[in-house]
């Protein structure tokens, strides 16, 4: 027995518009096609089929006794095929009803208020962003319990799609007192032996850090505290003898008041991608894709990394 292959949904629709409305013409009209377009569909099907549908004629087709029993069938394949997209339709807009946007500490801090108080002024779409280091936003995405993700680890992100809305830079840092604060360029060997103000393991400035001086052919020390915000770890440089590894982002405004001192460290530049990340497979639509056009959008304009 010939194994046949049910022909695609689409091929099906144009069939019983073609038997609906009486002829080619009027089917290519209705579906906004060409007539060839409709009569190469038809053919296929038939083909596919192993069954004659129509009897072509100048005044228009005719159905054939089988074509009959296929058009029932393909009519009901259509109507099922619209419920399904249908019902499709109606999870994707219950889903995106809120949106839920895992975001790694840096770009939740300094990036996204930026880019959803945008997308507020064209959706009115409810937008929940939740904090947490690019590890567990890569799990968060993965596990479906986010819309959209922000990284700003180096690594790969899985099995994830992704894309680079933004690059940063990372710096260090220390309060006007610290003893790197004088203005000389501190070794990479000292400021890998120097017990560090950090954040905690699986964070995006961590690992860029300590894979930045591992290509650099230096082993970090432990840090000297973990902590797992950005405004703390800036508070802790602020007020105690510790210094720090940053992103401009949020340290910039201090360094331009005073406030802090940005060390050199010869021989090291540590620039990083910002990626957005999304399940892999799914086409991005409604305020996920407007948020990842605007974050994009917004990356390509906004300040540079210092050369």
């Amino acid at each position: 027995m010939v194994q046949r292959r049910l022909p695609d949904i689409p091929a099906l629709d144009v069939v019983v518009t073609v038997a609906r409305l009486g002829s080619m013409g009027a089917a290519a009209r209705d579906l906004g096609i060409s007539q060839q377009a409709v009569s190469a569909r038809v053919r296929g099907v038939e083909r596919e089929l192993g069954v004659e549908i129509f009897i072509r004629s100048a005044g228009g087709v005719d159905v054939t006794a089988n074509g009959m029993a296929v058009l029932e069938w393909a009519n009901a394949l259509v109507e099922r095929a619209t419920q399904f997209m249908a019902g499709v339709d109606a999870l994707v807009g219950a889903r995106h009803a809120t949106l839920v946007v895992a975001a790694s500490k840096t770009v939740s801090e300094y990036l996204v208020p930026l880019w959803i108080s945008t997308l507020a002024h064209r959706s009115d779409v409810k937008i929940s962003v939740r904090p947490m280091n690019s590890t567990e936003v890569i799990e968060t995405v993965h596990a479906g319990k986010a819309d959209l993700g922000f990284i700003e680890s180096p690594g790969a992100a899985g099995d994830l799609d992704s894309a680079v809305v933004a690059r940063d830079e990372l710096v260090v840092v220390a309060a006007p007192g610290h003893p790197w604060a004088d203005g000389r360029s501190v070794h990479l060997d000292e400021l890998a032996a120097t017990p560090l103000i950090q954040r905690e393991p699986g964070s995006g400035t961590r690992v860029t850090f300590e894979a930045a001086l591992r290509d650099s052919g230096v082993t970090p020390t432990d840090p000297l505290i973990e902590l797992r915000s950005v405004t703390a770890i800036r508070s802790s440089v602020l007020t105690s003898p510790g210094a720090a590894v940053l992103s401009r982002l949020s340290v910039d405004d201090d360094i331009a008041a005073g406030r802090l001192v940005r060390v050199d460290v010869a021989g090291l530049r540590m620039v990083r991608p910002l990626r957005a990340v999304w399940t892999p497979h799914i086409s991005l639509r409604g305020p996920a894709r407007d948020l990842l056009d605007i974050a994009m959008q917004v990356g390509a304009t906004g300040p540079p990394v210092s050369a």
